[in-house]
């Protein structure tokens, strides 16, 4: 089963078991956290489109570290002027392990008459 879920404003794409790096959540170590924002959901026979969520979806996750991100360098220049700026960056990032993907109640559509 995959699902789309919204994650401190940005959508990732999981799967059960999978592991994956967030955005830092202020969830503490070996804790778990659950998300109720699940845009999309598919398995083998059945995709649900939410609009904007699929009610009664959630995901449980579980939080392995906090940790930093690789450097990133931010160099600035103007030509001829001898303007030359620096600066570097390093988000801050939380890795997760994907527990659950539920479903939430099934509903049954009613046919037209």
């Amino acid at each position: 089963m995959v699902a789309i879920v919204e994650i401190a404003g940005q959508q990732f794409k999981v799967s059960e078991k999978g592991r994956y790096y967030v955005p830092r959540l202020k969830e503490e170590l070996e804790s778990n956290v659950t998300f109720d924002k699940v845009l999309l959901l598919a398995d083998d026979k059945v995709t649900k489109l939410g609009n904007p969520s699929v009610s009664g979806a959630k995901v449980t996750a579980k939080v392995l570290e906090h940790l930093k991100d690789d450097k990133v360098i931010v160099f600035k220049k103007k030509r001829r002027t001898g303007y030359q700026k620096s600066n570097t960056h390093r988000q801050l990032l939380t890795r997760i392990e994907v527990m659950k993907i539920s479903k939430g109640k099934e509903t049954k559509e009613k046919e037209p008459e």
